[in-house]
């Protein structure tokens, strides 16, 4: 397994973070929250997209969804 790309959120737009998953590599998503630092771990399986943060492990059937997760959650500009 490769090394996964590293970003701040809002470094790559949406449709990168998504091409970069789609290529099978992972990306972690640094992000800071409540004043700390916290890192996301973006995964596509080739069926189910993945957001594993720190607290919880999100799941998205489609591209549509995790588009709307990443816009949502500020991960992608």
């Amino acid at each position: 397994m490769t090394d996964p790309v590293v970003v701040t959120a809002g470094e790559m737009d949406t449709d990168e973070l998504l091409e970069t998953l789609k290529s099978e590599q992972r990306v972690v998503v640094r992000t800071e929250f409540l004043g700390s630092e916290h890192e996301v771990t973006l995964r596509w399986d080739g069926d189910t997209f993945y957001c594993d943060t720190p607290t919880r492990l999100h799941k998205h059937d489609d591209e549509s969804e995790m588009r709307a997760c990443l816009e949502n959650q500020g991960y992608g500009r």
